[in-house]
């Protein structure tokens, strides 16, 4: 996802980091987002997750390979941090099941 899916979708380049003991939990930064060039958050709004979009996508395109996640932001340009930060946390493999028999 971060060398090929970032590069390829946004056109910027990611990072991983920050990985813990068991190798299930890791960081991935991004120190550029073409999603918020032109946006700036009001002071009502700064609670808001502009780029939670990009959350949803990483989930559900590691649902796809049968990884139960969770991936929050850290971090945000937009509330004044210095890069992008999302931390994504794998919950359990999903075993792959097929809807037929082999001998059918």
């Amino acid at each position: 996802i971060y060398q090929v899916g970032f590069k390829m979708f946004l056109g910027v380049t990611a990072s991983v980091t920050n990985w813990d003991a068991e190798g299930t939990t890791c960081s991935m930064i991004l120190e550029d987002n073409p999603l918020v060039d032109f946006v700036e958050l009001p002071e009502t709004c700064q609670g808001l997750n502009y780029c939670n979009l990009l959350s949803g996508v990483i989930k559900g395109a590691l649902e796809m390979v049968s990884m139960k996640t969770e991936v929050t932001w850290l971090r945000d340009m937009l509330r004044g941090d210095d890069v992008f930060e999302l931390q994504v946390k794998l919950l359990k493999q999903v075993p792959e099941e097929y809807p037929y028999k082999d001998d059918e």
